[in-house]
């Protein structure tokens, strides 16, 4: 399964948007879990509230610095990013 690229999602009225199910699968997304919004140049990011990124750049290398999520599929996590590279590499 390929990353998410390109989706377009619709605020209503009252300011709510709706993420995608497989995105709240992926990253384990539930009901009631509290999320900090961080403003960034180019829009905004949604991170779990006092959580710290399990996955930080060190060296040019992405280390894993956390507890894995419960459920995650990290063998899938990793052939999407692997596939995702690949492809971006045949188009430059």
């Amino acid at each position: 399964m390929a990353w998410l690229s390109g989706m377009t999602i619709r605020m209503d009225k009252s300011g709510r948007i709706v993420l995608p199910k497989m995105i709240r699968d992926r990253f384990g997304l539930t009901p009631d879990l509290e999320l900090d919004i961080i403003e960034q140049i180019d829009g905004v990011l949604l991170r779990r509230h006092d959580e710290h990124p399990s996955m930080v750049k060190i060296d040019g290398l992405w280390v894993h610095q956390g507890k894995p999520e419960a459920g995650a599929n990290w063998d899938r996590v990793i052939d999407d990013v692997r596939e995702e590279r690949a492809q971006s590499s045949f188009m430059t």
